[in-house]
């Protein structure tokens, strides 16, 4: 039996800012039981004490001494759907309103990857895998064959770490490195720990890792070049022959039409009937026309420039000059929220956008939508489209990354397909192909519904993925012996 410890900083069901916490929640139920025993490793967060910690069981009590840092913490346990969790308490640098984006949120991700190291020695766990997930845990692999690899159990792990989105690396001042990690300056001075003339978490990871992955093959690929590589594509060109794409998937029992919290639930056999009273509904809740024939398109996301939102509201005036219905999910960039203000406020009862997120409004807008809009400048993995397709709701996207892996676009004469996609990133290529889908609803009726059935019966659950990471564990574990 192998030992896989994912170490991360957010997971369903406890806390989630992102797609890394459906992930590090999906992903170790789909590994195989039989043959791998996993954990997953969390700080205690404010979100996650305050409703879960009278469930956790004490385990231990831990200190941290690395470098000026000198901390002390407690590590609880609470076993979910066959799962164990290991929270690692320290109110000073975890109990906080947020998950990120404070002024010490290096010394937080430092904290909690010594806690996590201290953990395996205070208790004698020690897995043969750790999965690390994003920068904010990406520093363990080198604290292991750097600073603790005169311990032969923490010596011989090996590590695979998942880059989920290469645009947020954790950039720090060098002097992390050492008052908070505890390094010695020479491996600064070779390069090893240096990035420019700082600290950058994830590229660390990069090179410390056994095997490094992300989230689809076409975003490996593109990672590799300067235009999406972040100023990383050479340490990734570097690490080519040990970087692999694995796309991922959604939990599909979260995520089921047939059994959701949605007005009317259906299969790949009820769809008709059930997406048209979910539409309907839909329209009712959000205040828009009863108006059942009316493609409605809409979008679930962070408004930010990434998800290609300029593409999105610079179009929707001209769209408004057909018959379209347009409902926007989502907060971000507050010049977006201005805008998509002003257009619900100019055109009520066509376009409505609700400011925030609403995780059960999200399921039922899954479900009524007629498409779903992700025109992304660049998308690791995605998994918005991936959700909007077991739902029968087409998604329009961009050939990016994981949406280009994921959403195979229309054939019109064989019917294959599963959405709609465009290339380049500009408005005349997004409008044109939006224009072939609208043509596709109103005059192609047959060919638009094969595609939502191609949707509902692709395999979206992470059972794939899985298989894909359980070779690459056993590929680690083999070659150490």
């Amino acid at each position: 039996m192998k030992k896989v410890l994912f170490v991360s900083f957010e997971s369903l069901p406890f806390v989630k800012t992102g797609g890394l916490a459906d992930v590090v929640y999906a992903l170790p139920r789909a590994l195989d039981k039989s043959e791998f025993e996993v954990k997953v490793v969390l700080p205690l967060l404010k979100v996650i004490k305050d409703k879960y910690f009278d469930q956790m069981e004490y385990q231990d009590h831990i200190y941290i001494n690395s470098g000026l840092l000198h901390e002390e913490a407690n590590v609880y346990s609470l076993w979910m759907d066959e799962i164990e969790y290991v929270f690692i308490e320290n109110d000073m640098y975890f109990y906080r309103d947020s998950v990120y984006g404070y002024q010490d949120d290096a010394a937080r991700f430092a904290v909690f990857s010594n806690a996590v190291l201290e953990m395996m020695i205070k208790i004698g766990y020690y897995p043969d895998i750790c999965h690390e997930h994003d920068y904010h845990t990406a520093i363990l692999p080198a604290l292991c064959k750097l600073r603790f690899n005169a311990i032969e159990n923490i010596r011989r792990i090996k590590h695979i770490f998942t880059i989920h989105n290469l645009a947020y690396q954790g950039v720090y001042n060098k002097k992390v490195l050492f008052d908070l990690l505890g390094f010695e300056y020479r491996y600064f001075e070779d390069g090893s720990l240096r990035f420019n003339d700082d600290a950058n978490f994830m590229k660390i990871g990069i090179v410390f890792a056994d095997i490094v992955t992300t989230v689809s093959r076409t975003y490996a690929s593109e990672i590799q070049t300067p235009e999406f590589g972040e100023n990383l594509d050479i340490v990734l060109r570097y690490r080519h022959n040990d970087l692999y794409g694995i796309v991922n998937g959604i939990d599909t029992e979260s995520f089921d039409p047939e059994k959701d919290d949605i007005y009317k639930n259906f299969n790949v056999r009820t769809y008709k009937k059930g997406k048209e009273a979910n539409k309907r509904s839909l329209q009712y809740e959000l205040g828009l026309e009863d108006r059942p024939d009316t493609l409605l398109v809409g979008m679930i996301s962070r408004l930010t420039w990434q998800k290609g939102v300029d593409l999105v509201i610079n179009s929707i005036e001209h769209w408004l000059e057909s018959n379209v219905q347009v409902a926007i999910l989502g907060t971000g960039e507050s010049k977006y929220e201005y805008r998509l203000r002003m257009m619900e406020e100019n055109h009520k009862g066509r376009v409505v956008y609700y400011c925030g997120y609403n995780e059960g409004l999200a399921h039922r807008m899954y479900a009524g939508l007629d498409m779903l809009l992700m025109p992304s400048l660049f998308e690791p993995c995605g998994i918005s489209q991936l959700i909007a397709m077991r739902y029968g709701t087409l998604p329009l996207v961009r050939e990016t990354g994981g949406l280009k892996d994921t959403v195979e676009p229309l054939n019109e004469y064989t019917r294959e397909g599963r959405g709609f996609s465009f290339a380049p990133f500009d408005h005349f290529a997004f409008n044109h192909v939006f224009e072939y889908a609208y043509d596709q609803y109103y005059n192609h009726r047959d060919t638009w519904n094969a595609l939502i059935r191609n949707a509902m019966r692709y395999d979206v659950s992470f059972a794939k993925s899985a298989r894909e990471y359980e070779d690459l564990y056993r590929k680690m574990t083999d070659y150490n012996g």
